[in-house]
């Protein structure tokens, strides 16, 4: 008969599945906060909300180290400057040391400001595979009072798509007619393969209509956007991870090793850049994610 001190077998094999679980869900947080797809202020809130979650069970060395730029010389100044032990836990912070690390944290990696107003003009960023055409898709047949632009592109149609309501499909010579004529808005070559483009005209008509106009574009693409129209609003799609994202590549399957490789590389750079936008909205599940940034057109 088991006792207190020798619990039964499966109360041992349940506790080391909980343990290796809580141990990958960690781990995971560790390296969505470095793939910066989740904020080190956002775990904090996790953290300090839930202390036997995950987040509120990771230990304070894990978290520091997880954030871009900080290596273990410079966790341990940190920490001792804050004057916190480093065998604590997130979630066992006391008021001041939680205090004290949300300052730190809020000095050196601010978060998203949004700024007051909103435009009519609405552009929807992110990396590679987030699903930003899946979510623009979703906005439009649920809103369609909002205007969603059809970009040009030089790369061949995937399986069901259909040119003129996917994208303009063009070859380089019109795509540089269009270019030289200045009848892009904003134009990139993105990973490094194919150039894609928003006409003009369509969307100077509609927003003359007085619509909301939505873009779906790239990073470069939100960039031109907001130096021709600093009103604009910039809205950046996140993956509810980095594991997710890096599934969601794999998945889809249009892409070779080395071409899901490549744009691998640019997500984390594009990921990198998300503080340049005004809002963020996690495309965890496809229809919330749309009407969350329907809600920010309003």
């Amino acid at each position: 008969m088991a006792d207190a001190q020798h619990p039964p077998e499966v109360d041992r094999v349940a506790a080391s599945r909980r343990a290796v679980a809580a141990r990958r869900a960690r781990a995971s947080l560790k390296k969505d906060v470095a793939m910066r797809v989740l904020t080190p202020q956002e775990l904090l809130r996790r953290a300090f909300a839930e202390p036997a979650s995950p987040a509120g069970t990771m230990r304070v060395t894990e978290f520091l180290t997880s954030i871009p730029a900080i290596g273990e010389g410079k966790r341990d100044r940190i920490l001792e400057r804050l004057g916190i032990s480093p065998v604590k836990r997130l979630g066992g912070l006391g008021a001041r040391q939680r205090r004290a690390i949300e300052a730190f944290l809020d000095e050196r990696w601010p978060e998203l400001q949004p700024r007051d107003g909103r435009s009519r003009l609405v552009v929807l960023a992110g990396p590679t595979a987030v699903g930003k055409g899946t979510v623009a898709a979703a906005i439009a047949r649920q809103h369609p009072e909002i205007h969603l632009s059809v970009s040009a592109t030089t790369r061949a149609p995937r399986p069901g798509e259909v040119d003129g309501e996917h994208y303009y499909f063009v070859d380089d010579a019109e795509f540089d007619r269009l270019v030289d004529d200045g009848e892009l808005l904003e134009h990139a070559t993105v990973h490094n393969r194919f150039r894609y483009g928003t006409p003009r005209e369509p969307i100077e008509r509609a927003l003359g209509e007085g619509k909301t106009v939505l873009l779906e574009i790239d990073l470069q693409g939100a960039r031109q956007v907001r130096e021709a129209d600093p009103s604009a609003t910039l809205v950046f799609l996140l993956p509810p991870s980095w594991d997710e994202l890096v599934q969601r590549l794999v998945g889809r399957g249009t892409e070779g090793a080395e071409e899901r490789a490549r744009r691998l590389r640019t997500a984390k750079v594009e990921l990198a850049a998300q503080h340049e936008f005004d809002y963020r909205v996690v495309n965890d599940e496809v229809g919330h994610a749309a009407e969350e940034v329907v809600s920010l057109t309003r």
